[in-house]
């Protein structure tokens, strides 16, 4: 398929303005640089903004309550933000997560996990665990069921809720209902997919750009052998919770999140990918400019809402 009109558009002014690719500034540079279109503030029934204990330093979260939240049991979602373990952060990522919290009726618990290259990886895998164990081990002060947390996040993020989806289950804790992966990568240290050369360039996300984040957050070339940095790598998916993955046609990622669903299928776990045609990485995070991250979102909120009624 060719791009939709609204991602050309979108895609048209990108290319207008000028910015320079992320890898050619520094970390800080490319944090002030990476913006994503909020749009308007969409109302949701209260929002808190606090710390939990992490393991190098207190971890801030912003926890969404929807608007007919009840006084306990409450099913939640813990996002982690995408931004290539080196930029986004818990505001650049606020409207995905109001817009869950509306449609998923749920309470949503987005983490500022630690960002390379200043924390290299696994401090954000470390952080990304321990706030979902943090929420599951005090889920009556969050107004939560224990039995109804899911995890879920995008790009990075997406990466990051595999991971702990694989961690909890070696752990034997917490308990997760459910994965929404929303174009993860899941394999960082693998030969470029067919996806990633014919998008290398021109769709918002770059191979380049991927290169730079995977050199900011891995420490060695090890850590390319491992599945906390590649999900992909786990040898046994039996018994990881459902999940939702979603592509993009034009996303270098869109392989990987694909290939990771059919590894998860094959396991036996339940599985359902949705590949959005005619768009970029990051389109739902553009979902006030690009219809198909509107549409994509109701999904992943039809998907919350049948995983917490089971």
């Amino acid at each position: 398929m060719s791009l939709d009109p609204q991602t050309q558009l979108v895609l048209a002014q990108l290319a207008a303005a000028g910015a320079p690719p992320l890898e050619t500034l520094t970390p800080e540079q490319a944090r002030t640089a990476f913006s994503l279109p909020q749009g308007e503030t969409e109302p949701v029934g209260k929002v808190e903004d606090r710390t939990i204990p992490g393991p190098g330093s207190d971890i801030p979260i912003r926890v969404y309550y929807p608007k007919d939240s009840q006084a306990t049991n409450n099913p939640a979602l813990v996002y982690y933000h995408g931004g290539g373990w080196v930029v986004g952060n818990i505001d650049t990522h606020d409207n995905v997560c109001r817009a869950l919290t509306n449609l998923a009726n749920c309470i949503t618990i987005s983490v500022d996990y630690r960002l390379a290259p200043e924390h290299k990886f696994p401090a954000a895998v470390e952080d990304s665990y321990t706030a979902v164990k943090y929420v599951y081990d005090h889920a009556e002060d969050f107004q939560i069921d224990r039995s109804r947390i899911a995890v879920g996040g995008d790009s990075a993020g997406g990466n990051l809720a595999a991971v702990v989806s694989n961690l909890a289950k070696d752990k034997k804790t917490p308990a997760i209902c459910f994965q929404l992966l929303l174009y993860p990568s899941t394999n960082l240290g693998g030969e470029p997919t067919v996806s990633m050369k014919e998008n290398a360039e021109g769709y918002f996300l770059t191979k380049g750009t991927m290169e730079w984040f995977r050199d900011c957050y891995l420490t060695s070339e090890q850590d390319k052998l491992n599945p906390l940095l590649s999900p992909y790598l786990y040898k046994d998916f039996s018994g990881l919770s459902p999940a939702l993955v979603i592509t993009a046609e034009f996303d270098p990622l869109r392989d990987e999140g694909e290939d990771y669903a059919k590894k998860l299928a094959e396991a036996g776990v339940d599985v359902e990918t949705v590949r959005y045609d005619g768009t970029i990485h990051g389109f739902i995070s553009m979902a006030v400019v690009i219809e198909k991250g509107k549409a994509a979102l109701v999904k992943s909120g039809e998907a919350l809402r049948a995983a917490f009624s089971k």
